[in-house]
């Protein structure tokens, strides 16, 4: 302003006008402050309105259903509520049927699932406080209402039915954590296959009780193995599969439901816990990783990120709800002007974030593992157990990282491994490791994968490898049942729990244990079961596990001690406590005192229950022929319908399938080329297992033992697209030799092979189960056999004609034909021994008791067929002992010890027709075992296999 009080050419204020302007300036410096405050408050409002529901009543909330508003609240609590186990006093079963009778069991041999009183639980995990008790256990109400000593007449209901155990052993119901059945039945059928949606990588929106068919034959089988209750998961085609459910093998009326329904079979009706299945590695990969798809993973890598993603969608959906939830607990739910957030594609991983769904995941190798126990503390949720899970055993320390501060449980197979890469590491020891690095070890089927029905037998074998007694029983009982929620519900022999217990003819964990009746929630399942005729034996006497170095040591001459029976062909006997037995050069050289050939550089073996036994010949595996069944780089490869192979020119030598078999005291195979579509074609060799290759000094002993052709379902395919088609082209494959021969220099290595059958210096065998496919090949040979003797006829020779030595592999309905087979001199090497009938052409196999009298082996033997035990995958040829101590103790008495040995080595050769030299010399071939080697609790010690030196574990 100028001095003359202008302003840039300005007019003056006047007077009132100057006033005015002084006045107005400090009214607006008061409106400037005001309208700051009021900016600041509508900020703040406008904040808090855009981060919580949106309070317009009148234009939002005023549409919505009031109703609606309110259940969504009331999910709110669902939402946030953890569930507990069922536990607690029940008057009765809710599964309880009115009109069924109470049961007392008397006098039997109870293994309850748990401690005395007082026991502490570090005692008690090893294995203190735990044993058998002579009682009497009350079923009433579909509870188990008292497991006493002596429960006296008066304390019993009017209408009790009284069971006699006769000291028979009980326990509670088997537990199988990881089976498909119901949604994989058996027989395989296309229509029945409900085990993986496989639309997507990650559905865990599909659940299995959708797909469940309660009709599924395999159900009677399994439970007739005294499994009562199983977790039936989605496959693991899918890193995340889908809802799981627990179910108990009752079904129908027959059963003690009051309908043929699936909700009846469900373990808790109250749904307390929630179940997901998911898995990790090779399956989802390998399923969805191919190039050109647009979906799914192809490694693990991709893998990592479909998890991941999976569970940040998962907690969109959770924060959602759960911002919705504390907004309606603030302005009251008629307020919100949305309604709780839903998707039903993430509603039960989102579950799974809040801790309601018990996960269990496939996973196998340490980069599963260790990426997986990361996605459980990256998004905080808990996971009950790792499934297969051959790599826990390496990193139990990994494991302990899991969120939650629970470690998860390892669900295993007790000895099937080495099957696919992530399964190599595998070891028989896993559930003793686990155990006493403070995890928890549980066995399972898989079922279809192995038969649910002999589930308990992995246990066992689990006890045979160095897991106590008590945590092995605990593997298919109360471990489990405790895994599921269900650990006050399930899986003891206590008041208060379901009446769900099985009565055995023997300790559960003894060879051929089996079911004389199976309880669930009171009922009774078999009217009139096929009881096993067996001696009344006490529980296992709980012997110390040798705990065996892994490396193996060889020697030329040993000293044995302590050793209690010798039970080699020609030479049995029973030893004297202070008998010496000396080997040198590999071969039993004295028996008794034996104090001339005793030398100081000898290696002495000290045993207390000794045995010395033939050892045993693996028949029809791909041993040496196949390494990792899903590795193609690890095969001979498969031949096809038009192609033809011999063993011996693909045979490798030192793997680790090979070296688990000699391990257990199977010293030889004989293996025939692998045929495309499943089954064998081509000529089998026989071979040393502990050989380095096919050209060391006795590596082989049969060049050629076989020829072998399919005539299962996979028969079907090709130039021959039916199992009748098939069997004409076996026809025209034996007469054309006999109607038009080749020249000698025209003759394919198949021709040759077919002549050697024709002349009678060659066995033909089949691989076939179908009893119907069985009775069309015994009027082939028949036809063959005549065509045979009149081509004879016309030449000048005098000698019998030849006939063919047929042989049936497999075979799992032969016993519907034994008489027919006996009559004609067939021969049967039967493959897998128990068939549970897993193709439509096994379904008349026979399961064994409670349900049928007796398997095949038994009708075969009782009707003269000569039979012998093959085996079906590679990993079972470490069994072939335990099979044959199975056939021995349930017998009936009528297969002995010797001939149950003879079941797995010397028949085999006899079948085949090998000369008595290839066999070998019973002296310098034998095992070594502490026990008796068809028990459970035996172990291998040494083998000698005939090439000059003894192979020992110590």
């Amino acid at each position: 302003m100028d001095k003359d009080g202008s302003s840039d050419g300005l007019p003056q204020y006047s007077r009132v006008d100057q006033y005015a302007h002084v006045h107005r300036r400090r009214h607006v410096k008061r409106r400037v402050i005001r309208l700051l405050l009021l900016t600041c408050l509508g900020y703040a409002i406008y904040t808090h309105w855009q981060s919580s529901p949106r309070l317009d009543q009148a234009s939002h909330s005023a549409l919505l259903s009031s109703e609606r508003l309110q259940t969504d609240y009331a999910t709110c609590a669902s939402l946030r509520r953890v569930p507990q186990d069922p536990s607690g006093h029940r008057d009765r079963n809710a599964r309880y049927v009115d009109g069924q009778k109470p049961i007392l069991i008397r006098n039997a041999t109870v293994w309850t699932g748990e401690p005395s009183a007082g026991v502490s639980p570090e005692d008690a995990r090893k294995g203190k406080g735990y044993s058998w008790i002579r009682s009497d256990v009350l079923l009433q109400d579909g509870l188990i209402k008292d497991v006493k000593s002596d429960i006296v007449a008066s304390e019993l209901p009017d209408d009790v039915e009284i069971i006699n155990a006769h000291g028979r052993q009980l326990t509670a119901g088997i537990i199988d954590m990881h089976s498909h059945t119901g949604v994989d039945g058996l027989p395989s059928l296309d229509g029945g296959e409900d085990t993986n949606e496989l639309s997507s990588d990650i559905t865990p929106f599909v659940r299995s009780l959708d797909g469940f068919n309660p009709l599924d034959p395999q159900i009677q089988v399994i439970k007739s193995g005294g499994v009562t209750t199983s977790l039936i998961l989605p496959g693991s085609g899918n890193n995340i599969g889908g809802e799981a459910y627990v179910i108990k093998h009752s079904v129908g009326k027959k059963n003690g439901r009051p309908e043929l329904s699936i909700q009846d079979l469900l373990a808790d009706p109250d749904r307390n816990w929630r179940y997901m299945k998911m898995a990790c590695g090779e399956n989802a990969k390998s399923v969805y990783g191919r190039v050109g798809r647009n979906f799914g993973p192809f490694s693990r890598l991709g893998e990592a990120w479909y998890f991941r993603h999976a569970f940040e969608e998962a907690t969109k959906l959770k924060d959602a709800q759960d911002d919705w939830c504390a907004a309606a607990d603030r302005v009251g739910a008629e307020n919100m002007d949305s309604y709780l957030p839903a998707d039903l594609k993430w509603e039960s991983l989102s579950a799974v974030l809040r801790g309601q769904v018990m996960v269990n995941t496939h996973c196998y190798t340490i980069p599963d593992l260790e990426s997986y126990i990361g996605y459980t503390n990256e998004f905080k949720f808990p996971i009950r157990a790792f499934h297969h899970a051959h790599a826990t055993y390496l990193v139990p320390e990994v494991l302990k990282r899991a969120y939650g501060g629970r470690p998860p449980a390892a669900a295993l197979f007790a000895d099937n491994m080495y099957y696919k890469t992530e399964s190599y590491v595998a070891s028989e020891q896993a559930g003793k490791i686990l155990y006493e690095a403070g995890l928890t070890p549980v066995y399972v089927s898989d079922n279809p994968v192995l038969n649910a029905q002999h589930v308990i037998l992995e246990a066992a074998k689990a006890y045979k490898n160095g897991l106590p007694y008590h945590a092995a029983l605990a593997g298919v009982t109360s471990a489990s049942a405790e895994l599921l929620g269900l650990g006050e519900r399930i899986g003891k022999v206590k008041p208060g729990f379901d009446g769900d217990v099985v009565l055995w003819d023997s300790d559960p964990l003894s060879l051929g244990a089996t079911p004389l009746q199976v309880f669930i929630d009171g009922v009774p399942q078999f009217d009139e079961p096929f009881n096993l005729t067996k001696p009344l034996t006490p529980p296992l006497e709980h012997s110390d596990y040798h705990d065996l170095q892994e490396k193996s040591s060889k020697y030329e001459n040993v000293v044995l001690t302590g050793v209690k029976a010798i039970q080699l062909p020609g030479h049995e006997q029973i030893l004297e406590a202070s008998t010496n037995v000396v080997v040198a050069s590999g071969s039993i050289t004295c028996i008794g005192e034996c104090a001339v050939d005793i030398s100081s550089s000898s290696k002495v073996i000290h045993l207390e229950d000794g045995y010395i036994t033939p050892p045993l010949t693996a028949f029809g595996s791909l041993l040496g022929l196949e390494e990792i069944a899903a590795e193609d780089d690890t095969s001979d490869g498969s031949n096809n319908q038009d192609s033809f192979s011999a063993a011996l020119d693909g045979l490798t030598f030192e793997g680790k399938n090979l070296d688990a078999a000699y391990a257990h005291g199977v010293t030889k195979a004989i293996t025939a080329p692998k045929f495309s579509s499943g089954g064998h074609k081509g000529l089998s060799a026989g071979f040393n297992l502990g050989a380095k290759h096919a050209l060391e000094k006795h590596a082989v002993f049969a060049d050629h033992t076989a020829l072998h052709y399919t005539l299962t379902l996979a028969a079907k395919g090709g130039k021959t697209p039916s199992i009748s088609s098939a069997i004409d082209d076996l026809r025209t494959k034996l007469l054309k030799p006999l109607l038009s021969p080749k020249k000698p220099e025209e003759k394919s290595l198949e021709d040759k092979s077919l002549d050697k059958v024709l002349s009678g210096t060659l066995p033909l065998v089949i691989d076939v189960h179908s009893a119907d496919t069985i009775a069309s090949l015994l009027r082939l040979k028949s036809e063959i056999d005549h065509a045979i003797h009149s081509n004879n006829s016309l030449s000048t020779t005098t000698s019998p004609s030849p006939k063919l030595n047929l042989i049936l592999f497999g075979a799992a309905e032969s016993h519907l034909l034994a008489p027919e087979l006996a009559t004609a001199n067939i021969s049967v090497i039967l493959s897998p021994l128990f068939s549970y009938a897993t193709t439509w052409d096994q379904r008349r196999a026979l399961t064994g008791a409670p349900l049928t009298n007796g398997t095949a082996i038994d009708v075969l033997h009782n009707a003269g067929v000569k039979v012998a035990i093959g085996v079906d995958e590679d990993w079972e040829a470490r069994d072939l002992y335990l099979q044959a101590g199975i056939v021995h103790a349930n017998s009936g008495g009528r297969i002995s010890e010797k001939e149950a040995l003879g079941l797995v080595s010397s028949k085999i050769y006899e079948i085949l027709g090998l000369k008595e030299e290839e066999q070998g010399n019973e002296m310098r071939e034998f095992v070594l075992f502490e026990g008796n080697p068809l028990t459970i609790q035996s172990q291998v010690r040494a083998v000698a296999d005939g090439r000059g030196k003894l192979t020992v574990w110590s």
